[in-house]
């Protein structure tokens, strides 16, 4: 008997989606990887190898889109960064400042799980003001553009889906 609400595994991807999220996900990571360290500027986050899973990964995905992509990691960093000046870093501010986040990307649209961690980053490591534009947005941007240029390279996948 099968339990209420379950359905059967969706299949492995085929092997040329695999290769194609393959490649994005190297391309894209690689080059904020490499511009960080030419430049110095800090672009490289942990939360955007999450958001390079979406958007070359599942492409299709309302979440994957460029749109919450960049609002959606700028909208969660703020988020983070209010809390933390306003609460300073005590143990409940984390779990406040995410759930917070989660409402605000849900109001505005955006949402992108990935950009539910800035908020913790934001409190654990102590960030400034400057985190919200380097390497939130700025990171988050260029990882939408590679994902924008490189999709469309790819054979069937139409992405964006929505602006």
């Amino acid at each position: 008997m099968k339990p209420v609400g379950l359905s059967k595994v969706p299949p492995r991807a085929p092997f040329r989606h695999i290769l194609w999220s393959w490649c994005g996900g190297m391309l894209a990571i690689g080059l904020i990887a490499l511009l960080a360290k030419a430049s110095a500027f800090p672009l490289m986050m942990a939360p955007l190898g999450a958001s390079a899973v979406l958007a070359f990964g599942v492409p299709d995905s309302p979440l994957a889109q460029p749109r919450n992509i960049v609002v959606g990691h700028a909208v969660s960093a703020f988020v983070g960064l209010v809390a933390l000046s306003v609460f300073g870093d005590a143990w409940w501010v984390a779990g406040g400042a995410v759930a917070t986040a989660i409402a605000a990307m849900q109001l505005t649209g955006t949402v992108h799980p990935p950009a539910g961690a800035n908020p913790l980053l934001v409190i654990m490591t102590g960030a400034g003001w400057d985190f919200l534009f380097m390497p939130v947005i700025a990171g988050a941007a260029l990882l939408a553009l590679v994902a924008v240029g490189f999709n469309r390279f790819a054979a069937r996948r139409a992405y964006p889906v929505y602006w």
